[in-house]
């Protein structure tokens, strides 16, 4: 399903710990990571397809996380040819997003790759809140700029355990970087609570967030 300017609608979910760190998941059968997201089908809003999606890439029910916040606008970017299949090229361009601050109130156990027989990942990690942002494929960075910075200052405080904030009202403000207009009106939706930190069935774990890390193609043309 495409707009009439080639962009296919999609959601894309940003998981939080109750360490406010992200869930980064590893495409299947590749070395490159990114953030759950997939199309918006017919007849769905964007939150179903949202919950729809956090169930089928990483296992998880509507119950398991709380709804903190909510990009207002759609962020588009544009996938490079050499990305799009043959049979799309021509008339697909790229995605408009709505992208999802959610916080996990179930398990780290609750997690599970292997929810559907289409699996998307095939391990995953928790990454500080701006680590994907330095090494997303360069094509969907703006993309996670403007959500990650959008988004930053719904993300839970933690009693002043993080160091090194220039904001005291957006701790995860990123330095030197300048929100896109409207930025703060990011819509709220929810207050988090805490999780707690095991490995979910059906996945690995790489302890290490700084290796291994590869920009992703794109997932869902």
């Amino acid at each position: 399903m495409l707009d009439r300017d080639g962009f296919r609608p999609n959601v894309g979910i940003i998981l939080l710990n109750q360490k406010s760190q992200v869930f980064w998941g590893k495409r299947i059968r590749t070395h490159s990571w990114q953030f759950p997201q997939g199309g918006i089908d017919r007849g769905e809003n964007p939150e179903q397809a949202m919950f729809r999606e956090l169930h089928e890439e990483i296992g998880l029910m509507p119950h398991h996380v709380q709804v903190l916040a909510r990009t207002r606008d759609w962020l588009r970017y544009e996938v490079p040819d050499r990305y799009i299949r043959r049979d799309a090229r021509g008339h697909y361009k790229g995605q408009k997003q709505i992208w999802f601050l959610l916080q996990l109130v179930g398990h780290d156990w609750d997690l599970n790759l292997r929810a559907t027989d289409h699996p998307e990942f095939d391990a995953w990690r928790w990454n500080d809140y701006w680590v994907p942002l330095d090494v997303v494929v360069e094509f969907k960075r703006g993309v996670y700029e403007m959500a990650l910075s959008e988004l930053a200052r719904f993300v839970p405080r933690l009693d002043g355990r993080h160091e090194g904030r220039h904001d005291p009202r957006n701790r995860h403000l990123r330095p030197g970087f300048r929100p896109r207009d409207g930025a703060e009106q990011a819509v709220s939706t929810s207050t988090p609570t805490g999780a707690s930190m095991d490995l979910p069935p059906g996945a690995s774990f790489d302890p290490d967030p700084q290796t291994s890390l590869q920009a992703s193609p794109e997932a869902k043309p």
